[in-house]
């Protein structure tokens, strides 16, 4: 009873802040905040080292189906022909340019004697929150038009790649597991594609949930929470996998939906929105180490800069003469934007005992960092589209 206790008082502290973080935006709609801010600053504040009102322990397995939804989320949103246009190509670059500055940048600080755990760190460099981007980038009006394209690009180079990297280079176990869990997840993506196919329009079956997608039955939806539940079961020990096979099923989803594609998103908004995903940004809130952070503030800062210079800075060249000097300043700021991989390369490294506990939590500080500042200014710069003179040279969207 007493686990039940605690698992609803730091419940209802979690649902305290989540609905207080919609509420000040809306009362103060000139404070251009994303939401994502006011969560993790709540978390703090809520969690073991201000306050003392929620402990992150209890609510963690809700915590783990936000995180699973936040990237269920980010690749149903991603629209895959983006990658056979000009904005897939130069995403590509872009992170492969950030990946070798990466390589070069965290070797010298490996041979100062500063990072011990060379491939996390360097890793991390490279990554792109675009699960906590898209619902800032979207209720903002940043994912219309050309700019949407390209920031939808980049966003998921930066987040699927250093994925893929993780599972390959940094398995739990041993390459053959993480292989083996690779091949598993691309197996789950075929047989949702097939499902799409056996699923004719007028079989039997495409009736069933057609008919039951909506009011007492939700049949689609449910479909959706067991596949992600599934997921992150099956993988208990290799999560970072199971965050590879939310994503992929978010891209595999929105194919196999359909004509019901809209009708499925904003279901999933409202499960993943109205209730879990503000469940994981405030617990990752609770779990930021303040004092590892204070005791190393230098490294903070060492990281934060890293982290603009060698993920952002490329995307003021690599886009240059297809957006506007302003929106490749958003681009930058919107790529460097880290959180959830690095918060997952930094256990990592404790885990196995390669990286020094002070550069786990400088890491996630600079992480966090990221994620209260650059979306903010991006935001902050923004102007309609309709404000900026059209390009000759830009992409048809």
């Amino acid at each position: 009873m007493n686990d039940v206790g605690s698992a609803l008082d730091s419940l209802l502290a979690i649902a305290v802040v989540a609905a207080l973080a919609p509420l000040l935006l809306g009362l103060f709609p000139r404070v251009r905040i994303p939401q994502v801010v006011l969560l993790l600053a709540g978390g703090i504040v809520v969690g073991p080292q201000v306050l003392g009102l929620a402990a992150p322990a209890p609510v963690e397995p809700l915590a783990d189906l936000g995180l699973g939804f936040v990237f269920l989320l980010a690749g149903y949103e991603l629209d895959q022909r983006l990658y056979r246009q000009d904005a897939g190509r130069r995403a590509l670059l872009a992170w492969t340019v950030s990946l070798l500055l990466a390589l070069g940048a965290v070797g010298l600080l490996t041979w100062l004697g500063l990072v011990r755990a060379f491939v996390p760190v360097a890793l991390a460099m490279t990554t792109t929150a675009l699960g906590t981007l898209v619902p800032v980038l979207r209720e903002n009006g940043m994912l219309r038009g050309r700019l949407g394209g390209y920031l939808m690009a980049g966003g998921a180079a930066g987040e699927l790649f250093p994925i893929l990297a993780i599972a390959v280079f940094l398995g739990i176990a041993n390459r053959f597991v993480a292989l083996l869990s690779l091949a598993a997840v691309a197996v789950l993506a075929v047989l949702l594609a097939v499902a799409s196919r056996v699923m004719r329009p007028g079989g039997r079956l495409a009736r069933v949930f057609a008919e039951r997608q909506h009011e007492t039955s939700q049949l689609t939806l449910r479909f959706t929470v067991l596949l992600l539940v599934l997921l992150l079961a099956v993988t208990e020990r290799f999560h970072l996998d199971a965050v590879l096979g939310a994503f992929l099923a978010g891209m595999v989803l929105r194919r196999w939906a359909g004509p019901s594609a809209p009708v499925l998103e904003e279901k999933l908004d409202v499960a993943g929105h109205g209730f879990l995903i503000p469940i994981f940004f405030v617990y990752s809130g609770m779990t930021i180490d303040l004092y590892a952070i204070a005791q190393a503030p230098l490294r903070l800062a060492l990281f934060f800069g890293l982290m603009v210079a060698l993920r952002g800075l490329p995307a003021l060249l690599v886009y240059l003469g297809v957006l506007s000097l302003r929106e490749r300043v958003q681009t930058a700021l919107v790529t460097a934007t880290a959180l959830p991989l690095v918060v997952a390369l930094a256990q990592i490294g404790l885990r196995n005992g390669t990286m020094l506990p002070e550069n786990a939590a400088a890491l996630v500080g600079a992480a966090v960092l990221t994620v209260l500042v650059l979306p903010t200014l991006a935001v902050s710069i923004h102007r309609p589209a309709a404000e900026e003179s059209p390009r000759r040279d830009a992409p048809s969207p």
